[in-house]
């Protein structure tokens, strides 16, 4: 178990939740249970489930909520782009807010690489007293 909030991929998709935030509250009122919500719950996901997978007994396990992560992200993308299209979201704060999601999903995708190299390893011996 690791503390995720030094994990920096961790860092960075909390930094998405929060401009997710910001950006989804000019959105139209009508949408406040609609696609608004969808986009806040699946920016959530993405930092959520580092957490939650860093609290996990094995990597395997961690490495299936990295994934879920890098789920949520392609979520938060897709759901950007039709803020977007529907003229809910501005293309600078679209551009901004969508480079970020590409650069955790990134991120995420190098975790979870290094998590699966990592657990075809022995863990390491404990050191002697």
């Amino acid at each position: 178990m690791q503390d995720f909030k030094k994990l920096k991929v961790w860092q960075k998709s909390h930094a998405l939740l929060l401009d997710v935030h910001a950006v989804a509250a000019g959105f139209p009122r009508e949408e406040m249970y609609g696609i608004t919500r969808q986009l806040k719950d699946a920016a959530l996901s993405v930092e959520s489930n580092i957490a939650e997978g860093s609290g996990k007994a094995s990597r395997q396990e961690f490495k299936r909520f990295v994934s879920i992560s890098m789920g949520s992200t392609c979520e938060v993308e897709s759901l950007l782009i039709a803020t977007r299209d529907l003229k809910f979201l501005p293309s600078a704060p679209f551009e901004r807010v969508s480079s970020l999601c590409a650069e955790v999903r990134r991120m995420l995708y190098a975790f979870h690489r290094a998590l699966s190299s990592s657990a075809s390893r022995p863990p390491p011996r404990p050191p002697r007293t």
